[in-house]
């Protein structure tokens, strides 16, 4: 099938935020003038935190948007956009789990881009082992609770419904069908 051009004709910024900009882009999309939505985002990344004993770390924690708690897969967004993405990950390992590994033992798993229809957020996934304790440095306005997951529960709560986090999902099978839980 022939792929039809669209041009953007301008982007005009409509809101500056912390971690998002959302503009309005007017385009040519197949001869036919259309205003649509972007939202840029700096970017992530997250990890997908082994015990020793095969155990997955989950945090809980509140989300506005959804005006619930949920349970996900530390991550957290770049610093800056020139912030290794391996960087931010071993960070929000420690922010957010209390759990430390050397930044050299964090395995890339995958890379998702979260909501392409609208949004550019792109966010790169690592694996952590051999992970140490350390301290929790929560910024003050978060709360999370770490918690103890087998890979198995985490995959049925996916296909129940319960874990709906798009990074979390993708993280989580990616992981359980590259290494079966091992």
């Amino acid at each position: 099938m022939e792929q039809k051009p669209v041009k953007r004709l301008n982007r005009e910024l409509k809101y500056k935020g912390n971690i998002l900009d959302i503009y309005e882009d007017t385009v040519d999309a197949n001869g036919h003038l259309a205003h649509w939505d972007f939202i840029h985002h700096k970017g992530a990344a997250a990890v997908v935190p082994v015990t020793k004993s095969g155990k997955i770390l989950m945090v809980r924690q509140y989300r506005n948007a959804l005006d619930r708690y949920t349970l996900e897969i530390p991550a957290g967004a770049l610093d800056s956009p020139e912030e290794p993405k391996i960087d931010c990950a071993h960070r929000e390992l420690e922010e957010e789990t209390g759990f430390k590994t050397d930044k050299e033992k964090l395995e890339y798993l995958i890379s998702i881009n979260t909501t392409v229809a609208f949004c550019d957020e792109a966010i790169d996934i690592f694996v952590a082992r051999e992970l140490e304790p350390s301290k929790q440095n929560l910024d003050e306005d978060e709360y999370i609770e770490v918690e103890e997951w087998e890979l198995s529960d985490l995959e049925q709560k996916i296909y129940r419904g319960e874990i709906t986090d798009g990074k979390t999902i993708a993280a989580i099978l990616a992981y359980g069908r590259k290494y079966g839980g091992k």
